[in-house]
């Protein structure tokens, strides 16, 4: 299936790294924490590992860990304003819920 990335939130990510002035893509991931057990995990990536898996949609790479590739596989990344408040948003069809603060997620 792979990993998506929205027009909003390719171009949100192409400011981001051209603003740090270099990278390779941003880094998708979970870790466990949360009152639900997983949260996603977003950072820029300067190199890859042995075991990532690269995604490109709308100009952007998105690199996953192959441990983190089993609970996102299928999941659009995308960013939203509402109000005055901004930010990526995961629409990831493993998830079976949330917490109620909407942080962490489980499967």
């Amino acid at each position: 299936m792979g990993i998506k990335i929205s027009e909003a939130a390719a171009q949100r990510a192409t400011s981001f790294l051209q603003n740090r002035g270099s990278g390779l893509g941003l880094r998708l991931g979970v870790k466990t924490t949360g009152c639900s057990g997983l949260a996603y995990v977003l950072e820029f990536v300067d190199e890859l590992n042995e075991d990532d898996h690269v995604f490109e949609d709308n100009g952007v790479k998105i690199i996953i860990d192959g441990k983190s590739l089993v609970y996102l596989d299928g999941t659009e990344l995308d960013f939203a304003k509402e109000g005055l408040n901004e930010g990526f948003q995961f629409n990831n069809p493993n998830a079976n819920g949330e917490c109620g603060c909407g942080e962490s997620f489980n499967v």
